[in-house]
């Protein structure tokens, strides 16, 4: 309730100030949880709605993109590129949290070399498995994994394919070091810390970590975390925001007819013929734009195109169905027009 009424209040304070749509790009300080920093934002903006995009654990820096406005209903979209990020490890240790949070298991002796650790992360570097640490967000059953390692109880974890592009040592002062990895999105860099010292066989926790890069987003223009306990919400989103428009440019796009345009609001789909869907990759989610290259929607692609094939190539004379999963409010004002 008490931040209910700092909300209200906050909202009697900016008036009849324009809603913003559109993500918010935070430099995460050490400490806070990612949902404590989206509740900062949420007070600044006075906006009840916002998310963010990918979780930092507390002792993690760098990079939280916080979608606001319709941003939110963009999230799982947004939220899957590649990650970069700089880390910490220490070598000989074993945590509960394969990171120097935990509990320690076990300390062994560390007599490694440059040559052996490059060695033994190359390995780590292309298509892998990993299996999910018990500290996360992830849920089993219904539950979070890390309520459950809370209780002292592990349970089995289901391994996941993930992808690291690259593996960059930084600097090496045993038994620590310092990393950059590129990887693609849900991959647990903690995991990596410890798959990697279980293969030099001295253990390994991470000691540090900052993610620099969420394609295609970066730190280039962004906000502190404690910028947003009393910062003005108009330099703010000045310095660090990102409107919807440019945040979803990157994406695969339609340009759509006038009468086109006016259906989406209905929850229309509309049958786009071959030619116009000039971009050449499988697509999951594209945009609609209006003639003018607004955009609309984001919709999925429900037929007309073989299983792995580009849009332009295999999509027939018929075209290709664009399903509506995702109608930001302007279409709906529009079409109700």
């Amino acid at each position: 309730m008490a931040r209910q009424d700092r909300l209200r209040r906050r909202r009697d304070a900016l008036g009849e100030r324009t809603p913003i749509d559109g993500l918010l790009v935070v430099d995460k300080a050490p400490g806070p949880t990612s949902h404590a920093v989206v509740l900062r934002a949420r007070a600044c903006f006075a906006d009840s709605g916002a998310g963010h995009l990918g979780t930092l654990d507390p002792a993690a820096t760098g990079l939280l993109l916080i979608a606001m406005g319709a941003a939110t209903r963009c999230i799982s979209v947004l939220q899957g590129g590649d990650k970069t990020y700089e880390a910490g490890i220490r070598f000989g240790v074993i945590t509960t949290s394969q990171d120097l949070d935990g509990e320690v298991l076990e300390t062994r002796p560390v007599d490694l070399t440059e040559a052996a650790v490059r060695e033994a992360s190359a390995r780590l570097v292309g298509t892998i498995s990993q299996i999910p640490p018990m500290v996360s967000a992830l849920k089993h059953r219904g539950e979070r994994l890390h309520a459950i390692a809370r209780r002292g109880e592990t349970v089995e974890r289901e391994p996941r394919t993930i992808e690291v592009r690259s593996w960059e040592w930084l600097s090496f002062a045993f038994p620590e070091a310092r990393f950059r990895v590129r990887c693609s999105g849900g991959t647990y860099v903690r995991t990596l810390a410890h798959d990697l010292g279980q293969a030099l066989g001295c253990g390994a926790a991470l000691a540090s970590l900052r993610r620099l890069r969420s394609e295609p987003f970066d730190l280039e223009r962004s906000v502190s975390s404690d910028a947003l306990e009393s910062g003005d919400p108009d330099e703010i989103w000045s310095a660090a925001g990102i409107p919807l428009e440019d945040a979803i440019r990157h994406l695969p796009f339609v340009t759509l007819t006038s009468e086109e345009s006016a259906a989406i609001g209905h929850g229309r789909a509309p049958r786009v013929e071959a030619a116009r869907m000039t971009f050449r990759r499988p697509a999951s989610r594209v945009v609609l734009r209006d003639p003018a290259g607004h955009a609309l929607a984001l919709a999925e692609i429900a037929g007309g195109i073989a299983e792995g094939g580009s849009a332009g190539d295999d999509a027939g004379s018929g075209g290709a169905l664009l399903q509506p999963r995702v109608v930001f409010p302007w279409a709906v004002r529009e079409g109700r027009a």
